[in-house]
C-alpha cells in the first residue's frame, strides 16, 4: 500500500513537471518582463509638457514674467519637462520644471516656484545654512524637508523658488552649486 501511494505521489510530481515545462513555451504561461514607458509618455500623462508651455500658462495664469536659472547641476539629464499646477485657486498654484536622465536615475533636478505671497513658510530648525545671493536676498539650504531631495529656498522677483537635488548627488551638486544656479537668473 505505501510503494501505491509513493507511486502515485511520484506519478502526480513527474505529470506537473511535465505540464508546467510544455507551458513555458506557452506565451499566456510566460513570464513577462514589464518594460518602463519612456519619459516621453509618462511624464505628459501626469501633467508635465514642455518647459516654454507650462511657463507660458504659468506667466498668462500670474500676469507677470518669471524667470528661470540659465544654469543646471554639473550632472547629465537626458530630458527636462515643465508643468503648471492650477490647483484650487492662487494658493497652491506652482510651476514645476524637472531635469531628468534615463540612464542615471538619480540624476534629479527640480524647480519649483510658487508667487510670495504664497509662499510656503520654513522653519528655521530645517536651516543648514543661510547663503547671502547676488541680489542680496538669502537662500536657505535645507536636507530633511523631503525624502529624496536637498533644497535651496529663495526668493527673487516676487516668486519663491525651491532648486531640489537628490541626495545620492548632493556630494557632486553642492550647496554651493545650488547657489550658483541662483545666482545665474540675474544673468
Amino acid at each position: 500500500m505505501k510503494k501505491s501511494v509513493r507511486f502515485l505521489l511520484l506519478l502526480f510530481i513527474f505529470s506537473l513537471l511535465i505540464f508546467c515545462l510544455n507551458k513555458i513555451g506557452d506565451n499566456s504561461f510566460a513570464i513577462e518582463i514589464e518594460r518602463s514607458q519612456p519619459y516621453e509618455k509618462i511624464y505628459p500623462e501626469i501633467g508635465y509638457k514642455t518647459v516654454e508651455e507650462a511657463v507660458r500658462d504659468f506667466e498668462e495664469h500670474f500676469k507677470r514674467e518669471l524667470k528661470l536659472p540659465p544654469r543646471t547641476p554639473p550632472i547629465s539629464f537626458t530630458h527636462q519637462f515643465g508643468r503648471f499646477s492650477n490647483l484650487d485657486g492662487d494658493m497652491n498654484d506652482t510651476f514645476e520644471m524637472t531635469f531628468i536622465s534615463e540612464q542615471e536615475p538619480q540624476h534629479h533636478f527640480k524647480i519649483d516656484v510658487r508667487p510670495i505671497e504664497y509662499k510656503i513658510q520654513f522653519s528655521d530648525k530645517n536651516v543648514l545654512k543661510v547663503f547671502k545671493l547676488n541680489n542680496g536676498s538669502d537662500a536657505k539650504y535645507m536636507e530633511k524637508l523631503s525624502l529624496g531631495f536637498n533644497h535651496l529656498v529663495f526668493e527673487q522677483d516676487n516668486w519663491q523658488y525651491m532648486l531640489s537635488i537628490d541626495k545620492d548627488v548632493s556630494n557632486i551638486v553642492t550647496p554651493e552649486i545650488l547657489v550658483e544656479i541662483a545666482n545665474s537668473i540675474d544673468f
